[in-house]
């Protein structure tokens, strides 16, 4: 319940400028393939592997991010790196670049200002009731909610996705009606790419943020120490990022049509 509140406020945001594009995308579902959701993403390996056209001389070549992730952000604030809205040549990730692109995201400057709200709102609520209220119960609730979000980020980001062969990135459908890709980022939390570009049960989602809810538990007060606790934790964190896959699929949208406006 930490996170809830926060991500209803975002989600509104957000739901309304995603309704203004329903629309148009329903008129462009006619035109889509027929074929799996996957096929409109993915590239085969072998097109994937193919060399780019020399640069001519003189002419800089364009150079990916070291964490084969993306610049965006959520609301132009909230860091989103790993969504990449137009995945033309997609190549597996290092256990490496997993890692850089997770802390990245996790440390950035904005996702302490984030979890400061997150903070607030469960002093508000009076959530782990062992750290009391005043500023010293607010500095508990704020290291308790950092410490949630690195482990969990990098229990699903990084650690699982590297053990288990499996791609921590969100790949935008950005194609059909609006209920299609609504199911589509739904999906992602159950489905996900493996670094050998198969589609496989999402087990870094379920198994990371499983660990990440056991470990919450063992920095706060005893009486928050049982396994629902940790259960309602973890069924919380996968709520979240659902509703975040769901963000990160019609963010872009949203994003170039402002900038369309501007």
């Amino acid at each position: 319940m930490r996170r809830i509140f926060l991500g209803a406020i975002i989600s509104v945001l957000c739901c309304g400028s995603v309704f203004a594009q329903a629309e148009q995308s329903q008129q462009q579902q006619s035109a889509v393939d027929p074929g799996s959701a996957d096929s409109l993403i993915f590239m085969p390996p072998a097109a994937a592997a193919q060399p780019s056209a020399p640069a001519k001389p003189g002419q800089p070549q364009p150079s990916a991010p070291s964490d084969a992730g993306s610049k965006d952000r959520l609301f132009f604030a909230l860091p989103d790196f790993v969504t990449l809205d137009q995945p033309e040549s997609i190549q597996p990730m290092t256990a490496s670049q997993k890692f850089h692109l997770d802390a990245r995201g996790t440390f950035d400057p904005a996702e302490f200002a984030f979890v400061g709200v997150l903070a607030a709102f469960s002093q508000a609520q009076d959530a782990d009731q062992g750290f009391g209220q005043g500023a010293a119960g607010y500095g508990k609730r704020y290291g308790a909610t950092l410490l949630d979000s690195i482990d969990e980020n990098f229990m699903v980001g990084a650690i699982f996705p590297t053990l288990l062969k499996e791609d921590p990135r969100y790949f935008q459908l950005g194609k059909g009606g609006f209920w299609r890709r609504a199911e589509y980022s739904v999906s992602r939390s159950f489905i996900t790419r493996t670094d050998s570009g198969h589609s496989q049960f999402n087990f870094s989602e379920f198994l990371g943020s499983a660990v990440a809810a056991a470990v919450g538990t063992t920095y706060r007060t005893a009486s928050e120490r049982t396994a629902s606790d940790a259960a309602a934790d973890w069924g919380a964190q996968i709520g979240w990022d659902t509703m975040s896959n769901f963000m990160r699929e019609f963010w872009p949208d949203v994003r170039r049509q402002l900038h369309r406006n501007s």
